[in-house]
């Protein structure tokens, strides 16, 4: 299983450093604290953390100049400030310096909570290697060593070091996110930030701000001017997934800052240079929104310099066998058991059948084949029992719940199904949850708020409908 995320809090103020300690710890952090800026600097550059809190004021050495220091030693490492009402100003500099995000005392905790989690999610998108066509590792990597694979490794090679915007193509689950982590880490901006924004994710009303930053009293709740991620991104990397579904007036303002290299804040004048290289993503036909002026076309050519398109699993059968052995290798280490042996007629199996959901779905068939296998080796009965676990109907956008009820009643009626209210649950709960932590961006703390359930309790039934907790990502698997 991954170890515990690692948590450095600096804060002089022991009140508020124990509160939040037990919150952090609550939530499945370690944490460790440190009372004066110096001392915290020392700790943060010579041991490894996941992420470092600190206070802008403090003994010893200021918040500002902790920024200024640590991120020059360590630039992956993810920062988080803390501070008054009244040092906005001084916020947002330590944010140019390198601050990842910065919060306004007094805060809530939920704003906390989920500014760690973006923050250990961001600091492992860039720290943790990822190889290319060969299983080493339980690690995160594309794999496939076909001739359509083949392909897209050297076209990463060839883009992956200059500055043109990339579009990655493909449908979901084939892996469009890897392929931006890989350009990013074999860039010349791989020592800065790689910012991942999942457009799809983000309500409408708050897109705009969330990519470009506000100002105070800008909208309803802007309570204290906010930077955007294209400013946190200055200097690195900002991957734009599931770009086809941005609304026609932010598609605006992102084609001028393509264009002009600057921001402006929602409801501010100030020009804002950001230099930053523009990843972005899609499983959209775009041509088509195009057509129907859902796109526009001129973005479309700037985000398009070079384009990858990602051939869906059914294209590379021949990658399956190690795609299986990677998944199996990558499960094993995340629930802390031993990799299994899997059988050949189970490879095969996985072979002959269809995935529209690609490696995505691969991937959770192969976890529940591991849960059903329960260390011993992995035969055609476990994928099978999987397999058709992930098939199970549920109701569809298009269908009212008294219509999927009815139906389930109807099967019940006639034999062909013993159990109707326990199935309805499972199905409902399934979709709900998963549904959840796919908007909330793999924030189980957010998630589980939204449902009104322990994280304890979402943990658990990510577990067991086959999305480990490890796993769950708002990006492509």
């Amino acid at each position: 299983m991954n170890p515990r995320p690692k948590i450095l809090l600096i804060e002089d103020d022991a009140g508020i450093a124990a509160a939040l300690k037990k919150d952090l710890q609550t939530e499945g952090y370690e944490v460790a604290v440190a009372a004066r800026g110096d001392e915290g600097n020392a700790r943060a550059q010579n041991e490894p953390w996941d992420v470092v809190i600190t206070d802008l004021k403090m003994p010893g050495l200021s918040g500002l100049d902790l920024v200024a220091q640590l991120h020059a030693a360590r630039p992956k490492l993810p920062i988080i400030m803390m501070t008054a009402f009244g040092t906005t100003e001084t916020a947002i500099e330590a944010t140019k310096l390198g601050a990842y995000d910065y919060l306004l005392k007094p805060f809530d905790m939920g704003e906390m909570l989920d500014a760690v989690a973006k923050a250990v999610a961001s600091g492992r998108l860039m720290s943790e290697p990822l190889d290319m066509g060969e299983v080493r590792t339980a690690q995160s990597a594309i794999i496939g060593n076909g001739r359509s694979m083949q392909a897209i490794y050297k076209e990463i090679g060839r883009v992956a070091a200059t500055t043109v915007t990339v579009l990655i193509r493909g449908e979901t689950g084939t892996g469009k996110e890897l392929v931006a982590r890989a350009l990013y880490q074999h860039s010349g901006r791989a020592a800065h930030p790689f910012i991942a924004v999942n457009c799809a994710a983000i309500p409408e009303t708050l897109l705009e701000s969330e990519l470009f930053g506000h100002e105070r009293g800008s909208f309803t709740g802007a309570h204290a001017r906010r930077i955007g991620r294209f400013e946190q991104a200055n200097r690195g990397t900002i991957f734009l997934d599931e770009i086809g579904d941005l609304n026609l007036s932010t598609q605006v303002k992102l084609l001028r800052v393509l264009q002009e290299k600057y921001i402006q804040r929602v409801g501010g004048n100030e020009k804002v240079p950001v230099d930053v290289r523009v990843l972005a993503a899609t499983h959209r036909d775009l041509e088509t929104a195009i057509r129907e002026r859902q796109f526009r076309e001129d973005l479309f050519y700037r985000l398009s310099a070079v384009t990858i398109t990602l051939p869906p699993l059914s294209e590379r059968t021949e990658d399956i066998p190690q795609l299986v052995r990677y998944s199996l290798l990558r499960a094993a280490a995340e629930m802390d058991v031993p990799a299994p042996a899997i059988q050949p007629e189970a490879v095969a199996f996985f072979q002959s059948q269809v995935w529209p959901g690609n490696v995505r779905e691969l991937e959770n068939v192969v976890r529940q084949s591991l849960l059903l296998a329960r260390g011993f080796p992995v035969n055609t009965d476990h994928v099978q029992q999987a397999y058709a676990r992930t098939r199970k109907p549920v109701a569809t956008p298009n269908q009212t719940i008294a219509g999927y009820l009815n139906d389930l009643l109807a099967r019940a009626q006639y034999g062909e199904l013993v159990g109707a209210r326990s199935q309805m649950i499972e199905e409902m709960e399934r979709e709900l949850f998963t549904r959840a932590i796919q908007l909330a961006q793999g924030n189980q703390a957010k998630a589980a708020r939204w449902l009104g359930v322990t994280r304890t309790t979402m943990r658990e039934k990510l577990v067991h409908f086959g999305q480990h907790p490890a796993a769950v990502d708002p990006g492509e698997a």
